[in-house]
């Protein structure tokens, strides 16, 4: 009978479908991330091995692990495994994309009306010193409204962005290495512009591009500088991104206005200058933290198992 090695704690309907299908489900209970010892320890015996993208699957993991047949990465990323070295071992590597479209847009709107509004600043004001009054000057924020949101990226979830903040009234333009064909920019109401061009213009940036040697520190000092200084920057991709020193001194010398980040450049730490910041939103990567897209892609991970298992191929190979 097949072993299956899950990493993490996954919800219910995970280990549900892979006991149901016949499986031998062994997982990791401890407390915060799987240790190395242990994960490895488990390679030696597991066929099929679940993981989250908070964990480290690389060469010397996978050439231990002498009965794996697919490592499939609860995540849409999947930057935590080396796909080369699974490749050379012919172990299919898949991911858990598009399900997690919905949920992520959602959050980087709640992290855009958050920065603009003030939300997050006003609830630790409220649990501090509290406030005296309604007053007319007091806490002003930004209207969404006929605001310019520059998108990076506009993929699934960039588009999705797009489609909620039309909504709001923002005009909307977005860059990435080719423009989207002309009835999609119709469709999103979204214009093309270089990437000089969207820093320069945007009263809000919003990150939805996938991290690669390209897009690494594509957020630098530079590009930072190139932004108004009452712009805003929304990072709910990857955190390498972002070179998170020059944003920290750029937010510290209100460079910029401010800032929301739920991914991180050293996740899960976050560099301690941004704690006492107030023009910074600060979330723990729960871009796709909903009950609706979890489930979804514990349902992906259970059935590429079951299908390699039945001789079948995977959906969402990423090393193909």
């Amino acid at each position: 009978m097949a072993n299956v090695y899950l990493s993490a704690q996954f919800p219910d309907k995970t280990q549900q479908m892979l006991t149901e299908a016949g499986l031998t489900v062994n997982s990791y209970d401890g407390k915060g991330l799987v240790d190395r010892e242990t994960l490895a320890k488990n390679l030696e015996t597991a066929d099929y091995l679940i993981t989250s993208l908070s964990t480290m699957v690389d060469a010397d993991l996978i050439q231990a692990a002498p009965k794996l047949k697919l490592i499939a990465n609860y995540g849409a990323g999947f930057n935590n495994i080396d796909v080369q070295a699974a490749k050379q071992r012919h172990i299919p590597v898949t991911n858990t994309p598009v399900v997690s479209t919905i949920s992520t847009a959602e959050l980087t709107v709640a992290l855009i009306l958050s920065t603009l509004r003030r939300v997050a600043e006003g609830d630790r004001l409220m649990r501090a010193t509290g406030f005296s009054g309604w007053a007319p000057r007091f806490f002003l924020g930004h209207e969404l409204n006929q605001k310019i949101v520059g998108i990076i990226g506009m993929g699934g979830i960039g588009q999705a962005v797009a489609t909620r903040l039309n909504a709001f009234g923002m005009h909307i333009i977005y860059t990435q290495r080719h423009p989207l064909a002309n009835d999609q920019e119709l469709a999103l109401n979204a214009t093309y512009v270089t990437m000089p061009e969207l820093l320069s213009q945007s009263d809000v940036v919003t990150i939805h591009a996938p991290l690669t040697d390209n897009t690494h520190h594509l957020i630098d000092a530079t590009a930072i500088s190139q932004m108004k200084s009452s712009a805003v920057l929304i990072n709910a991709a990857r955190g390498p991104i972002i070179d998170e020193a020059a944003l920290l001194k750029a937010l510290q010398q209100h460079q910029i206005a401010g800032a929301a980040l739920d991914v991180y450049e050293n996740e899960p730490k976050v560099a301690e200058g941004y704690k006492t910041l107030d023009n910074v939103t600060l979330t723990p990567h729960i871009g796709n933290a909903t009950v609706e897209a979890r489930d979804a892609m514990a349902t992906i991970v259970a059935e590429n198992v079951i299908a390699v298992e039945q001789g079948e191929q995977p959906k969402h190979i990423v090393n193909a």
